[in-house]
């Protein structure tokens, strides 16, 4: 019996392929979805290793919004439990992981505001 696979959908930086070659070790395979009911901001990230890998001082940041039809676009990925984890330790402490239903109707992973 095969795991289900796990997905997780990006708003921002981990859909860089630099990015996904430093956290990951491979360029990921997505395609394009959106994060329904949520609104994008900005937040200034501090991390010395997540600014040298991301070369942006400034990440998007995604909170539940008060529209329900506003949605973020994206690409969702299918990643193994290990770059689960390596994505977590990219993610600054603003940011937490959250289930969420995407406009695709599939299941996924995001990090939003903590």
């Amino acid at each position: 019996m095969s795991e289900a696979p796990i997905r997780l959908f990006s708003y921002g930086t981990l859909q860089q392929e630099s990015v996904q070659i430093e956290t990951f070790g491979r360029l990921l395979k997505g395609q394009a979805d959106t994060l329904p009911g949520f609104a994008k901001t900005m937040v200034r990230i501090t991390d010395p290793a997540v600014l040298a890998t991301s070369g942006q001082e400034f990440h998007p940041i995604v909170t539940p919004s008060d529209d329900p039809a506003e949605a973020i676009p994206g690409a969702v990925f299918e990643i193994t439990a290990q770059e689960l984890a390596a994505a977590d330790d990219y993610e600054v402490d603003d940011y937490k992981r959250i289930a969420v239903v995407l406009g695709s109707g599939l299941d996924a992973f995001v990090y939003v505001k903590a």
